[in-house]
C-alpha cells in the first residue's frame, strides 16, 4: 500500500503507535508512464520549498511530454471553484463523472487520456466514465492544499507484521483484546430490534454495552437483520456495492531497469505498480525484481470490457505479461510460455519465475456517480450500535485515510454517548429510499457462507473451492467474460 502525505490521520496513527520510521518517503513526485513511446517515464517533479498550491501548478507546468501549455492553462479554470469554495463545491460534483464535468467545464479531452485515466484508476480501479468527478476533486483539493500532500511512501515490509501487529499491541497495552478467527454467525436481536446479542459460529454468544461495525457494505447487507430490513438507514445501503480489483505479485528472473517509486502505466489493464525489489527494505533485491501491480479495470462491474475476474490466473498472467513487454520493451523476454510476448524483440532476457494473482470481487465501495448521498452517518437508528467504515459518510474516498476516518467518527459517536449526550443525528436519507424501504419484503439474512479472506469481503488467491463459492454467494462475478 501507498501512503501520502496527504493522509493526515493515517499520519497521526502511525504517530501514535511510534512507527513513522518504518514509513519509507520518496522524493516528491509522479512518475507517469508514456503510452506513444515504449519504455520512457515522464513526471511531475515538486520542488522542496515551494508551498501549495503553488507547487503542483508549477510542476505541472514544468513537465514538457504530457500537456501543451494551450492544454494545461484551458485545465486550470473549471478548478478554482474547487479552491475558492471547497468541500461544497465539491460535493455538489457527485452526480457527474469524471468525462461529464470535463465537458461541462470545457476541459480539454486529452487530460482525460493524459491525466484523468491513470487517475480514476488508481483512486478506484474504474475507468473516468464511470467516476465520481467528487473522488477526483477530493484527492486534488488535499494535493492542491497541502505541500507534501502528493509526497508517497511505502510501509518497509509486510503490512501484518509493521504495521497490523502495532495496532494489536497498543490495544492490547490499553486493555483491549483482539481475537481473530472466530466470525460471526447472526446479530441475533430482541422484539424490538434492540440487539440481544451476536452469535458467533462457535455457538458462543457475545454480549456488550457497545457494538460498532466495521464490516465492507457487501458483508453489512448480508447480515442486517431481518427486523432492521424495512428501515431506510439499511436499506440504502443496496445503492452502494464493492468493486472488484486484482493484485497480482511478479518475480523475475534478474533486475528491471526500476525507479524507486510508483508508477503510472497509464495501461488499458494496469493501473500502478511499483518493483518492491527497489521501493521497499524487506523485498530489497540488487539482482530480481518483484513487481506488485494493480490489475484494472477487471470486470464489467467495475465498467470493463472483460470479466477477468472470471479467467484463469494464467490469462491473466499472460495480458499483463503483454503490458510490462510495452513498459519495458527491450528487457522482457519472448518467452513462449507467455503467448502475450511473442513479438519481443531478441534482447529482452527477464524472465517471469513465480507469480501470485489476489483477487478482490468486492474491494473500496464503487464510487460512481450519486453515490455519496447514500453513505450512512456512522450514527445508526439502532441502540448502541454505531457503523464505521471508508463507506460511511466522511469527507475522503474509499482508501485507507477514509477508514482511518470512519473509524474516528464511529469513536466519537460512542466516546459522545458514554458521557450521556444524545447521538449526533442521522444523515438525511433519500425520500425514494424511504419510499421503497416502506413495501421492502423482509427476509432471514443470507448470512456468510465458508471461511477466508474473500468470504468476509477481502482478497485470496482463489483456488477451486473458493471460486465454486464465490459462484455461489456472488454470482455477478461470473457473468460472461468477452
Amino acid at each position: 500500500h501507498i501512503f501520502f502525505g496527504a493522509y493526515p490521520n493515517m499520519m497521526n496513527m502511525f504517530a501514535e503507535l511510534g512507527i513513522h520510521d518504518r514509513l519509507q518517503w520518496k522524493i516528491h513526485q509522479m512518475i507517469f508512464a508514456m503510452q506513444e513511446l515504449p519504455g520512457e517515464f515522464t513526471s511531475f517533479n515538486f520542488i522542496p520549498g515551494i508551498p501549495a498550491p503553488f507547487n503542483f501548478g508549477l510542476a505541472i507546468l514544468m513537465n514538457q511530454k504530457m500537456l501543451t501549455l494551450g492544454e494545461k492553462l484551458q485545465t486550470a479554470p473549471p478548478l478554482i471553484p474547487m479552491l475558492l469554495e471547497g468541500q461544497p463545491f465539491i460535493d455538489a460534483q457527485d452526480e457527474l463523472s469524471v468525462t461529464d464535468f470535463m465537458r461541462k467545464y470545457g476541459m480539454p479531452e486529452r487530460i482525460n487520456e493524459e491525466v484523468f485515466i491513470a487517475m480514476a484508476k488508481a483512486l478506484d480501479f474504474i475507468d473516468p466514465d464511470k467516476l465520481s468527478m467528487t473522488v477526483v476533486l477530493t484527492a486534488m483539493n488535499r494535493f492542491l492544499n497541502e505541500s507534501n500532500g502528493l509526497q508517497m511512501a511505502f510501509l518497509d515490509g509486510n503490512q501484518p507484521d509493521r504495521l497490523c501487529e502495532p495496532m494489536k499491541n497498543h490495544i492490547e497495552a490499553n486493555g483491549g483484546k483482539v481475537i481473530t478467527s472466530a466470525p460471526i454467525e447472526e446479530i441475533v436481536t430482541n422484539d424490538d430490534g434492540t440487539i440481544k446479542h451476536l452469535l458467533l459460529r462457535s455457538g458462543e454468544k457475545i454480549v456488550s454495552e457497545e457494538y460498532v461495525s466495521a464490516m465492507p457494505v457487501d458483508i453489512v447487507k448480508r447480515m442486517t437483520p431481518k427486523k432492521w430490513q424495512n428501515m431506510p438507514y439499511f436499506r440504502q445501503f443496496d445503492e452502494l456495492e464493492g468493486i472488484p480489483v486484482i493484485n497480482l505479485h511478479m518475480w523475475f528472473d534478474r533486475k528491471l531497469k526500476a525507479v524507486d517509486h510508483l508508477c503510472f502505466s497509464r495501461s488499458p489493464l494496469l493501473s500502478v505498480y511499483a518493483d518492491m525489489s527497489v521501493t521497499c527494505k524487506e523485498y530489497y533485491d540488487p539482482n530480481k525484481s518483484m513487481l506488485e501491480l494493480v490489475f484494472a479495470p477487471c470486470s464489467p462491474i467495475a465498467g470493463g470490457n472483460t470479466n477477468w475476474i472470471a479467467k484463469s490466473d494464467e490469462e491473466i498472467i499472460d495480458a499483463t505479461m503483454g503490458e510490462l513487454a510495452r513498459l519495458f520493451p527491450t528487457e522482457i523476454a519472448n518467452d513462449t510460455k507467455w503467448p502475450a510476448t511473442s513479438s519481443q524483440g531478441p534482447n529482452g532476457e527477464a524472465k517471469l519465475e513465480k507469480f501470485t494473482v489476489v483477487k478482490v470481487p468486492r474491494s473500496v465501495y464503487a464510487a460512481i456517480p450519486g453515490r455519496n448521498k447514500f453513505r450512512p452517518s456512522q450514527t445508526t437508528p439502532i441502540p448502541h450500535l454505531t457503523m464505521a467504515g471508508d463507506w460511511t459518510s466522511q469527507k475522503f474516498l474509499g482508501s485507507m485515510e477514509g477508514a482511518v476516518l470512519g473509524g474516528k467518527l464511529a469513536a466519537e459517536v460512542v466516546a459522545n454517548r458514554a458521557i450521556g449526550n444524545a447521538d449526533k443525528p442521522i444523515k438525511d436519507i433519500q425520500q425514494h429510499i424511504i419510499d421503497s424501504a416502506a413495501v421492502h419484503v423482509a427476509k432471514d439474512p443470507i448470512g456468510i457462507k465458508g471461511d477466508g479472506p474473500i468470504a468476509f469481503g477481502a482478497g485470496y488467491v482463489l483456488g477451486k473451492n473458493n471460486e465454486a463459492l464465490l459462484k455461489e454467494t456472488d454470482p455477478a462475478q461470473f457473468v460472461a467474460a468477452v
